[in-house]
C-alpha cells in the first residue's frame, strides 16, 4: 500500500543535456562552478520523499533551496529529470497526457502565493472553477463552491468580485477553490508570503481549523520556520536541493542534524515545539495530589503549574500511569537554552 505520495530518487537539472549531470561528480560542484562549465543549474538532487495520507508535511529552505521546483515536479509542471513520482497509485513520471491530466484534476490542487483568481467573476465562478472544469453540472458545482465559501469563513459572500476583497480574504478564496474539487492531495508553495503577518496568522489558524474538518494530505512549502512548526506533522529542511533533515518539529527543534540547521532554528521558542517527554525525567512518582499531563503536551503549557510550585508535574500515559517527571529546573534549560 503506497500513501498519499511516494518520491524516490528525484532530479531536476535545469539546462542542456541535463540528464547527464544525474548522478555524476558533476553534480557536487557549486552552483556558479557547474553554470559556468556545462550551463546547467541542478535544482533538486536525489530526493526521496513519503507523505502519509492524511498527513501535514512541510518543506522548507532559503530562496534557491530548490523547495517550490520539488513541489512543481510532483505533479510535472516541472518536467523532473530523473526520479519516480506517485500520487497514490498513480506512477506521474510515467503518466499519459490524459492521465496527468486526470490527477491535476481531481487528485490534487495547488494554492500559490499569488491568488490567480479570475478578475471577471464573482467568488462563486471563481471557486467552481475546477468543476466547470471537470464538467460538473452547474447548478451542482454553484451549490458546491457556495459550501466551500462557507467551510473558508466567507459565507454568503458568492456574488463579490476578487478587487472587492482583502488580500486574505481573497487567499480564502483560493483555497475554498482548491477544496472543491474534493482533491486526496494539497499543495501550498509559499500560499501566505504575501500576507501581512496577522493576516498571515489568521489563515495559518484557518488551514489548522480545516485538517479538523477535511481528510486531505497537505504539502507545504515554505521559507518560514514558525509557519512550518505550526502547520506541519513533518518537517523536511532542504539546502541545495537536497533535504538535509527530515522529522517532527520537535525532532528539527530539539536535534538539529549540523550547525547550520541549528541557525536555523535558533530563534524559535523550544517550549513551543518540544513535548514534555523530551525533557521529563523518566519512571518515577509524584504526590498524588501532584499535577499530572499526558504524552505530547507540550512544555509551554506545563511552565505555569511549574511556576506555581517547587514540587514536579509527572507526566502520565493513556492508561494514567506516571511515566516521567518533570521539575522546574529542567523547564528554565529549554527555555533558556541551555540544553533539551
Amino acid at each position: 500500500m503506497r500513501g498519499a505520495i511516494s518520491v524516490r530518487g528525484l532530479w531536476k537539472v535545469f539546462g542542456p543535456h541535463s540528464e547527464r549531470i544525474v548522478g555524476t561528480p558533476l553534480a557536487d560542484l557549486s552552483r556558479r562552478e557547474l553554470a559556468g562549465r556545462t550551463g546547467n543549474v541542478v535544482a533538486v538532487r536525489e530526493v526521496d520523499l513519503d507523505v502519509a495520507d492524511g498527513e501535514a508535511f512541510v518543506v522548507m529552505g532559503l530562496s534557491g533551496s530548490g523547495k517550490s521546483t520539488l513541489v512543481r515536479c510532483l505533479t510535472r509542471l516541472v518536467e523532473p529529470t530523473a526520479g519516480t513520482v506517485h500520487i497514490g497509485d498513480v506512477d506521474v513520471t510515467s503518466a499519459s497526457s490524459a492521465d496527468l491530466l486526470d490527477v491535476r484534476r481531481h487528485r490534487v490542487s495547488m494554492v500559490f502565493q499569488h491568488f490567480g483568481l479570475l478578475p471577471h467573476r464573482d467568488l462563486v465562478d471563481n471557486v467552481a472553477f475546477g468543476l466547470e472544469v471537470q464538467g460538473v453540472d452547474k447548478t451542482v458545482r454553484r451549490t458546491r463552491a457556495e459550501e466551500m465559501l462557507e467551510l473558508v469563513g466567507l459565507p454568503g459572500l458568492g456574488g463579490a468580485r476578487p478587487d472587492e476583497l482583502s488580500g486574505g480574504m481573497q487567499q480564502r478564496v483560493g483555497l475554498a477553490r482548491a477544496l472543491a474539487t474534493g482533491p486526496d492531495v494539497l499543495l501550498f508553495d509559499e500560499p501566505f508570503s504575501a500576507l501581512d503577518p496577522v493576516i498571515r496568522r489568521d489563515m495559518q489558524d484557518e488551514v489548522l481549523r480545516l485538517r479538523t474538518e477535511v481528510a486531505t494530505t497537505m504539502v507545504f512549502i515554505t521559507h518560514d520556520l514558525p509557519e512550518a512548526v505550526r502547520l506541519g506533522d513533518r518537517i523536511a529542511i532542504m539546502r541545495d536541493g537536497r533535504f538535509v533533515q527530515v522529522g517532527t518539529p520537535a525532532d528539527v527543534v530539539g536535534a538539529p542534524a549540523d550547525d547550520d540547521v541549528r541557525t536555523f532554528v535558533r530563534d524559535v521558542a523550544r517550549s513551543q515545539v518540544l513535548p514534555v517527554e523530551a525533557v521529563m525525567a523518566p519512571g518515577g512518582s509524584v504526590d498524588g495530589r501532584a499535577p499530572t499531563v499526558p504524552l505530547g503536551t507540550r512544555l509551554c503549557d506545563v511552565l505555569a503549574q511549574l511556576a506555581r510550585s517547587e514540587d514536579p508535574v509527572g507526566v502520565v500515559d493513556g492508561n494514567g500511569r506516571v511515566v516521567g517527571t518533570i521539575d522546574r529546573a529542567a523547564a528554565l534549560r529549554v527555555v533558556a537554552g541551555i540544553d533539551v
